[in-house]
């Protein structure tokens, strides 16, 4: 039987008697003091050191997704550090938890999306916004047809348009960076009211996953580039919850706002052919 340790590869983080390397480099002196967190983060994603282009794209995604005011996942985070205030770290995990389809997961469900509906085009992709324009209103026909939203579409409340969205179309295109997702993406933007019938604004949370998916980042990744970001924004709740607190509150405006009610049985949806 071989008496060989086990070896266990990596190009992230190795540490000896004397160095740390990270990403073939030297932690301590080629790394920090030199490479910007979201530099950093994009590099430990990809193992390649983004460009300077692709640093402002990918740092203004995590820019616009960091905090968006008192949502849910702000909301449970400021209440969760009432209740447990020893616990730090299960505010935040509280607060990262609620990352899903509705806050936070657009933008892995955008970029995803986005993805099939490229990956399942049978023909060259458009070069211009008439091709685009057109693939677009396939897609949105395809999903209204089938009952199906386009995850991106829609904000609860910039109803007239995000103020993220354009921008960061804008940044993509001064550095060169709009690949197919951002422009299958605006093209939606442009021809989905032909559809629906009404118009609905790009939200950041969907141009922000288009964005990182034209960047090359792996899809299965794109959630936790979002939550990522808004560890920052929890963060800052947290700081001003401890200087303007708001969570008793909160809390108080439920506990004595309450109202006993007749119990709401649930009765499950029979069965087809069961009892009939």
């Amino acid at each position: 039987m071989s008496t060989e340790p086990p070896v266990y590869p990596t190009a992230l983080g190795a540490s000896s008697l004397e160095t740390i390397t990270l990403l073939g480099s030297d932690l301590a002196r080629d790394v920090m003091g030199t490479v910007g967190f979201g530099e950093l983060s994009f590099w430990l994603a990809t193992q390649r050191r983004p460009t300077p282009g692709e640093t402002r794209v990918f740092e203004a995604v995590l820019a616009a997704l960091a905090d968006h005011g008192f949502t849910p996942t702000a909301i449970v985070t400021r209440l969760t550090y009432l209740s447990a205030p020893d616990s730090i770290q299960g505010a935040l995990a509280a607060g990262l938890l609620g990352g899903g389809s509705r806050f936070l997961g657009v933008t892995e469900d955008c970029g995803r999306f986005l993805h099939d509906v490229l990956a399942g085009h049978d023909r060259p992709l458009p070069t211009d916004d008439d091709g685009w324009d057109a693939l677009a209103l396939q897609t949105m026909t395809a999903q209204r047809a089938a009952g199906r939203f386009v995850p991106g579409l829609g904000h609860h409340v910039h109803k007239q348009g995000d103020p993220r969205t354009p921008r960061l179309l804008e940044i993509a295109t001064e550095e060169g960076l709009v690949g197919p997702h951002l422009a299958l993406f605006a093209a939606i933007g442009r021809v989905h009211e032909q559809v629906l019938g009404k118009r609905l604004p790009l939200n950041g949370a969907g141009v922000c996953g288009a964005a990182l998916a034209d960047l090359g980042l792996p899809l299965e990744l794109l959630r936790g580039f979002a939550l990522l970001a808004r560890t920052a924004g929890l963060i800052g709740q947290l700081a001003e919850e401890l200087r303007r607190p708001v969570a008793n509150e909160v809390f108080l405006s439920v506990d004595l706002n309450n109202r006993p009610v007749d119990p709401d049985p649930y009765v499950p949806e029979p069965l087809p052919g069961v009892g009939a």
